[in-house]
Formats: structure tokens, C-alpha cells, sequence
């Protein structure tokens, strides 16, 4: 088993982290009280960059550098923006952590914004987490009556304060550029960059825009030191990494691992509980539906950025999707291809055209109807829409279903061949 750290903040006993009087005896906003005594908003930024945190919402950019590309000389306002859409299939860390830990979120909003000199964050979340932007919304009244957030924050001469956005549903408002649109009350539809967000983003604004789980692990770094986080796995990725395991597993749930010293094997095995009896690990997509999925021989993969990466994957968001042996590579290939069809914009024609005819090709597999050309002419379409639009939707649209084509060919030639079989239904005698 690994070595767990965590930088997330646990209720020992008593209250729920909900309530600000357990938050704060649990250390709650002792970084945010020393930056501000203490610290200038450079400095708080510099150990940022220090503790090499990377963003968890997928991309994996450096989180203190990506903060640092918002100029200092802008005449526009700053803004500070939590992503909290969280649509990618397979993922529910982010509404776990609102849910339980709400002020280490905002006390994390409330140091970034600090350290780039904003007045205003918003957070924008997903329409379906009514319940999480309800105990949202009262932590943000909470902070507020406490004096954490508003005018002169903890006493300083700082000011800020937090608003709670809700979405509509779509995917592509997880999309930074997308959901800057939509949070100006506009069709959620990425804009062309650059320029930027970091630079022009909200009404046109230098905006800093990270998802929960980045923006979470902020406070512990002021508090222990950069030096402190950055030692906690590899150089290059370091920290820990919160892991939302679902699919043919036997404990599915949320697991924060350390970076690097945790494998895939593990994640799975000892951590989620391995398999139903009787079956075999056929495939996971370990960091959400849009990234290539792996096969049996990546199970000893580090789970790092450089690790997945070299194994042909990427760590993405974390969205762990595990299916054994009774599961068609085929069928959920078209259910992939099915959502990303249905959840594109339309803007870009590449996009929109090119998801429609996957889907198209797929589901002809499917029902029995395929023909061996029809592997080749997905390859021919994967490379007329990856990379040739706006966003990373249609990217993420063709990266499973590629990745799944080179590593199951079998499995599709078998079912154009011999049809595709019905999914084994998950009863209770098979997990008994």
C-alpha cells in the first residue's frame, strides 16, 4: 500500500468541516491570516510557483506560473475564477470536496486572489450540484458574517468577495473559455485564443481561472511552506492527487494518493477493492472518458503526469473508470462517441460534423453492420477533427475511441465479424 499524505483538511471528531468553528479548529484559514499579516501578495505567488503544484482540472499546467501571466499593469480589474463544472464523465472529486470541506475552497480563492490582486472571484458550478452550491452558499454567507470575506479581510486592508454561480449542464463549460462566456450570461462557446484569459478573460479582464481541487490545496502550501508540498512526490509532479474511481470496482469512491509512489495496480486493487469475483482487468481510462485508455500491461504505471504520459495516456482529471472482462471496448466506444456528439458546441465544423459521423460509424458496429473498412475510415476521420478546433473537445472526443482501436483491435474486428455482445448486468450474486 502507499504512503498517504493529504493536504485537505479532516475532521477528527465533533462537527462537520461545514460548520466554520470546525473548519477553523482543524487549522481553518491559519494560511490565509499569516499571508495577509505577513506576506506581500508577490511573495504568496512565488510559493505558489515553488511548490510545483500543477493544475488538477486536467491540463496540468503549473498553477503559480500560469497565476504569474496576469499583468501587473492592467488598468481592468482582476478576477478570480473556480471552476467547479466538473462535467468530465467519471469524475466527482470537486463535488466531494464542496460538499465536506467548503471553507478550504474559499480560503483558497481568497489566497489566490490575494496573491494577484483581485477584489471579486466567482465560482462557477455545475447546474446538477444543487446540493453542493447550496452548502456553498452558506459557507460564502458564513465567511462573510465572519470576516473573511468583504471589506478588509481578517482585519487587513484587503478586500474580497465570492459569488456562486450556477451552470446549465453543458460539458463545454468546463472549458475555461467557455464558461468566462457563459458566466457573462452568454452561449457557453470557446473563444478563440489567444488572447488569453490570463490576459483578457471575464468582461475582458486579466482572469485566474482553476478548478477545486487546485485551488483547495492552496491553503495548506502558505501553511506548511512550498518546500513542504513540493517534496511530497516526484519533482515533477508533486503533491498529492485525488483519484474518483468508478466502474467494475468493489469500492468505488474518491482516493488521494500521492503522486508517483501509487500505481495504477494499486489504485485499483488495493484502494477500490479490486474486481468482482471471477473476472479479469480489461481496460480503465484513468483520467476521465477523454483520454486513451489503457490496457492490462499499464497496471504498474506510476500515477504521475510523466508516467501516464509515457504509457500513451494522460492523468487528466483523475476520473478513473475501470471495466473488466464482461465489458464491450466496442459498445462503450460508441457511448463515448454518443456523448461527445452530444455535447458539442457546434461551433467548429470539425467538431460537429466529425462527432456526428463517430458516432454514425460506430453504432452501424454496433447493430451488426459494420465492415472491416470502417477501422480505417475512423482513422481517417480521427485525423481530420483532432487538432483542428477551437477547444480540446473534439480532441478528447477522438482519444478513447482511437487509443481503444489500436490497443482492442481484436475486439472490433470480432464484433463486425460476430456481433457485439450484450453488457453483463452488475447484480448482487455477482459481487457476492
Amino acid at each position: 500500500m502507499p504512503v498517504m499524505h493529504s493536504v485537505y483538511r479532516h475532521r477528527e471528531a465533533g462537527a462537520p468541516l461545514t460548520d466554520l468553528a470546525a473548519y477553523e479548529a482543524a487549522s481553518g484559514y491559519v494560511a490565509l491570516k499569516h499571508a495577509l499579516a505577513t506576506m506581500q501578495p508577490d511573495e504568496v505567488l512565488y510559493q505558489f510557483h515553488r511548490s510545483g503544484l500543477r493544475g488538477r482540472g486536467g491540463a496540468g499546467f503549473p498553477m503559480g506560473r500560469k497565476a504569474s501571466f496576469l499583468p501587473k499593469d492592467s488598468p481592468m480589474p482582476a478576477y478570480v475564477v473556480c471552476n467547479a463544472d466538473e462535467s468530465e464523465p467519471g469524475t466527482f472529486k470537486d463535488r466531494e470536496i464542496i460538499e465536506h470541506n467548503p471553507f478550504q475552497l474559499l480560503e483558497g480563492i481568497i489566497l489566490a486572489a490575494y496573491a494577484v490582486g483581485s477584489h471579486r472571484a466567482y465560482v462557477y458550478i455545475r447546474g446538477e450540484y444543487e446540493h453542493q452550491a447550496r452548502v456553498l452558499d452558506a459557507a460564502v454567507a458564513r465567511a462573510r458574517e465572519a470576516g473573511y470575506l468583504g471589506d478588509g479581510v481578517c482585519g487587513s486592508a484587503f478586500d474580497c468577495d465570492v459569488t456562486v454561480y450556477r451552470g446549465a449542464g453543458a460539458y463545454i463549460c468546463g472549458e475555461e473559455t467557455g464558461l468566462l462566456e457563459s458566466l457573462e450570461g452568454k452561449r457557453g462557446q470557446p473563444r478563440l485564443k489567444p488572447p488569453f484569459p490570463a490576459v483578457a478573460g471575464l468582461y475582458g479582464s486579466p482572469t485566474l481561472i482553476n478548478n477545486v481541487e487546485t485551488l483547495s490545496a492552496l491553503p495548506p502550501i502558505i501553511d506548511q511552506g512550498a518546500d513542504w508540498y513540493a517534496a511530497i512526490g516526484p519533482e515533477k509532479s508533486p503533491g498529492t492527487k485525488i483519484f474518483s474511481v468508478s466502474g467494475h470496482v468493489l469500492r468505488p469512491g474518491n482516493y488521494e494518493v500521492v503522486m508517483g509512489e501509487t500505481t495504477l495496480r494499486e489504485l485499483v486493487y488495493d484502494l477500490a477493492g479490486g474486481l468482482r469475483p471471477g473476472h479479469a482487468f480489461k481496460a480503465c481510462w484513468v483520467g476521465g472518458s477523454s483520454v486513451p485508455v489503457l490496457g492490462e500491461e499499464h497496471l504498474d504505471t506510476p500515477l504521475d503526469y510523466e508516467s501516464l504520459q509515457a504509457a500513451g495516456t494522460f492523468l487528466g482529471s483523475g476520473g478513473c473508470i475501470v471495466m473488466d472482462d464482461s465489458g464491450c471496448i466496442v459498445r462503450a466506444s460508441l457511448r463515448l462517441a454518443h456523448f461527445y456528439r452530444h455535447e458539442s458546441c457546434g461551433k467548429c465544423s470539425p467538431c460537429r460534423e466529425g462527432t456526428n459521423w463517430m458516432e454514425k460509424i460506430l453504432q452501424r458496429v454496433v447493430d451488426g453492420d459494420g465492415r472491416i473498412e470502417d477501422l480505417e475510415l475512423l482513422e481517417s476521420l480521427f485525423s481530420r477533427i483532432s487538432g483542428k478546433t477551437l477547444c480540446a473537445l473534439a480532441d478528447g472526443a477522438v482519444a478513447p475511441i482511437q487509443s481503444a482501436i489500436r490497443l482492442f483491435r481484436d475486439d472490433f474486428v470480432r464484433v463486425i465479424e460476430h456481433g457485439s455482445p450484450r453488457p453483463e448486468p452488475m447484480t448482487e450474486a455477482a459481487v457476492a
